[in-house]
């Protein structure tokens, strides 16, 4: 027998508790989507991320973790990764970012769960927002990457546990930045692919 995998979002409720963790392996693709709202799983055009008419505007971040069960020995060495290229017309200085720490995982425990925050229809609260950002890297010297950076030759470190039992990995943070020179419109659909361990 083998371990029971599925991706799963954590949404709402308050820091430290998401609300709900929701298996997201049955919505699409695509399985989750980017809104201006804490709604990942709603697979619909509300809330789309605005263009702005200076700076940024960041969709509402995403923690997204692996859920798993079954019959197994072993689970370990959780890592994360893209193909190379996320073909979204941001604009200059656009990406999809994931959270990072300095040292260690770059994934979050649930314990460090932060409520996805901003202004619902315009923008996100940027993970690196020193006062409304994601706590558990706004600290960080370098908060967020580019998840371009992220390949199947260097994929990021996300939970480095090992797990004997049912349970759910840390969480990697996703967000989408959009620059003023970006083209609106919905984006082609990006994988993103997760590795791990199993004996």
């Amino acid at each position: 027998m083998v371990a029971t995998v599925n991706v799963e979002i954590w949404k709402g409720g308050a820091d430290t508790a998401p609300g709900t963790e929701t298996n997201v392996d049955s919505l699409g693709p695509p399985n989750i989507r980017f809104h201006t709202a804490d709604t990942p799983d709603a697979i619909d055009t509300t809330n789309p991320v605005p263009i702005p008419s200076s700076s940024f505007n960041y969709s509402y971040w995403v923690h997204v973790a692996l859920q798993f069960g079954g019959t197994f020995t072993q689970l370990s060495n959780f890592r994360h990764y893209s193909d190379g290229t996320i073909g979204w017309t941001l604009g200059t200085n656009g990406e999809l970012r994931r959270g990072n720490r300095d040292s260690g995982d770059d994934g979050c425990p649930k314990a460090s769960y932060n409520l996805a925050t901003g202004t619902i229809g315009t923008t996100g609260d940027s993970i690196e927002d020193v006062t409304n950002g994601h706590a558990y890297f706004n600290a960080q010297t370098t908060k967020t990457t580019n998840i371009q950076n992220d390949t199947s030759g260097s994929p990021a470190t996300i939970d480095s546990s090992v797990y004997s039992s049912a349970g759910d990995t840390k969480a990697i943070v996703l967000q989408v930045k959009v620059a003023t020179d970006a083209t609106q419109g919905d984006q082609a659909n990006e994988t993103l692919t997760w590795l791990y361990d199993e004996i």
